[in-house]
């Protein structure tokens, strides 16, 4: 991961911006005391908050109907014809159904605040992203309009060493510590998305009106599949990206019904559901391991001094020099 950095500023609107907290003066985060320790305990540290925002207006697509267009055949025909409606199918956004235009909207106002938010980190020195959020809400006073916005805390690695792409990810300074501490690191946050309607045909009908208690099994498959979409398009994202896994961060639901602008003059209705989840996809990394220290193994005391002993011993018992002329040859060798 750690490539010398090129010294090249992103854009001319973020090059002023000071190139550390050394530079520029104090920096600030919405890092919390445990997490700005953890941070710097393997080998991080702050270098300021950072933000990217992005406003997209919602138009309408096709001809006759939007995004929320069952396409059922049979939804013309009224309850009173029973089965000969047929069985509804899902329009899942991630099988070209007209609302994968609105799921690529979504997706590329998110990229662009991403962008914008490492473009400011990559501004400030920084090797990455802690604690990005990322947010999605109506645009005041403008209709059709929605604002994307993600902010986070740029940190740097000690040393003279830094990426050229930043990373950025969900985890809070605590979880980023822990992640390297097992051997990880983290890639990029990223966010699936999908969107599914489905008719309120007969069999529907039925099982919503019935006295007994029974699986409402179109509305079953809706979710299911809404969340199975999803979470293919958080993978696909993750392996372009080159990482291994992912960490989830949210995911959720929502669903809603709508008149169905099929069904002419019978008022029957469409149910949508859109699932989105959020994670940050990581990738396994290798620490050069420091080759192994040769253990010494040291005698205890001086070869001389246990010869001297041998000496003793010797004489103590042949009472003669004779008996240890060999061990004072020895004893002389050793000594030098």
């Amino acid at each position: 991961m750690s490539v010398p950095r090129s010294g090249q500023g992103p854009s001319s609107g973020l090059a002023g911006r000071p190139a550390s907290a050394g530079e520029g003066g104090t920096w600030t985060s919405a890092l919390s005391t445990g997490e700005f320790a953890a941070i710097r305990s393997v080998g991080f540290e702050p270098v300021g908050q950072v933000m990217g925002s992005a406003v997209f207006h919602i138009g309408r697509s096709g001809r006759n109907w939007g995004y929320e267009d069952c396409r059922f055949p049979g939804a013309r025909l009224s309850y009173a014809y029973g089965p000969m409606g047929g069985v509804a199918e899902i329009a899942l956004s991630g099988n070209g159904a007209p609302s994968q235009a609105l799921v690529g909207v979504f997706d590329e106002a998110r990229r662009t605040a991403l962008a914008r938010m490492t473009a400011e980190c990559r501004a400030l020195g920084g090797d990455g992203v802690v604690s990005a959020v990322l947010t999605m809400a109506p645009f005041v006073g403008q209709a059709n309009c929605l604002e994307f916005k993600v902010i986070g805390t740029a940190v740097r690695a000690r040393g003279g060493r830094h990426v050229d792409e930043p990373f950025t990810c969900h985890l809070d300074g605590e979880g980023f510590a822990k992640l390297l501490g097992a051997g990880w690191v983290p890639v990029a946050l990223l966010v699936g998305m999908s969107v599914g309607v489905r008719h309120d045909d007969y069999r529907t009908a039925s099982q919503t009106g019935s006295w007994r208690n029974a699986e409402v099994t179109g509305w079953s498959e809706l979710v299911h599949a809404v969340r199975s979409d999803a979470r293919q398009q958080l993978r696909s994202q993750g392996a372009q990206r080159g990482g291994d896994g992912i960490v989830m961060a949210a995911s959720r639901l929502r669903v809603w019904s709508e008149r169905c602008p099929r069904s002419g003059e019978n008022e029957q209705e469409d149910r949508l559901a859109e699932a989105t989840m959020i994670g940050t996809t990581i990738a396994r990394f290798q620490v050069r391991q420091p080759p192994p220290r040769t253990l010494s193994v040291m005698p205890l005391g001086a070869p001389g001094v246990r010869q001297r002993r041998r000496l003793a011993a010797e004489y103590s018992v042949q009472g003669s020099h004779a008996g240890y002329r060999r061990p004072v040859k020895e004893a002389g060798e050793v000594d030098g």
